[in-house]
């Protein structure tokens, strides 16, 4: 049986995603990633709907 994320968990799982795709684009340099923008692009408004503010996160 699974069991439930709690609202907290599931901030902080969301908030490790967002910072590996962070650490992904730096390492990436001036290469563009369609792909890793738009992965950006949604995790970014998950958190913002967690009311979660990426500003201080960003790489």
């Amino acid at each position: 049986m699974m069991d439930e994320m709690t609202d907290r968990e599931l901030i902080a799982v969301t908030i490790d995603k967002y910072t590996d795709l962070q650490r992904i684009k730096k390492a990436n340099g001036e290469q563009e990633n369609q792909e890793l923008e738009y992965q950006i692009k949604i995790t970014t408004a998950k958190l913002a709907s967690y009311g979660v503010s990426v500003e201080d996160i960003s790489l």
